[in-house]
Order: structure tokens, then sequence, then C-alpha cells
């Protein structure tokens, strides 16, 4: 069952553009549904994106705090995954990210197929939790 998701003209204009792909039929069943944990997988990659930039190194998955499936996703559609974060704390990291698939088949449609919320946690060389680097502030 999916959640109503009003289809839209064009992808949100978002400068947290993280990751775009298309599943192929090895990431789906016979029916050409995309497997929930494929999709899972890529909101993991997206979200670590920016997670890795703000820990200016290596971050491991700590939790999924939240995830979604709003819409299902099909073999050749297009998914742009944007991610944001929204909290950090000593070592963690807390990323929102969104899925848009843009329908390949007979027309254009553009839906939202998936939310989450991700938290990383940024790891030294022996994989151990490390503080996050301060921010540097503009003078």
């Amino acid at each position: 069952m999916s959640i109503p998701t009003p289809a839209l003209t064009a992808l949100p204009e978002k400068e947290e553009l993280a990751l775009r792909v298309m599943p192929m039929p090895a990431d789906a069943n016979a029916h050409g549904d995309v497997f929930g944990g494929w999709i899972m997988a890529q909101v993991d990659i997206a979200g670590s994106i920016p997670a890795a930039q703000r820990a200016n190194g290596r971050v491991a998955t700590i939790a999924v705090n939240s995830f979604l499936f709003k819409q299902p996703v099909f073999v050749g559609d297009l998914l742009s995954f944007y991610a944001k974060i929204t909290k950090t704390g000593n070592t963690s990291i807390t990323v929102y990210v969104e899925a848009y698939a843009q329908r390949m088949r007979l027309s254009h449609e553009i839906v939202k197929v998936t939310e989450a919320t991700v938290t990383y946690v940024a790891t030294d060389e022996n994989r151990r939790p490390r503080a996050l680097p301060k921010l540097e502030t503009p003078s």
C-alpha cells in the first residue's frame, strides 16, 4: 500500500542533492518492484555524504531513526536523493533524506517515494567514535 502523494512537475529546487541513481532489474523482484533494502542502502549512501563532509572523514551509520516508503519504486525510475543535516552532537550527525522518483515510462511524473532520518557517528582510523571538528566561524 502506498501513501497518496501528489505528482510533481519538477524536482525540488534544493541545494542538498546528494545522489542520483537508476535501479536495474537485479535490484527488483520479478514484477519490476525495487527491493526496499536496495532503496534503504541508497538512502544510507546519500545520508553519509553530508555526514562525512561535516565529520571531515569517516562516518558509520549508528541508527535509522525513521524510514517511510511513500510510493513504490520501479526499474527504470530515476531516483534523486536529497540529504540535509538536521542535528549534530559531540560525535554524531543526524541527516534527513528524501527521495524522489522520475517515472521514465509513459509519462515523466515525479513523486516523493521515501523519507528517512539516519544518524551517523564520526570515527577515527581505528573505527572508534571521535569528536566532530569545530566549525570555522567567519572573522
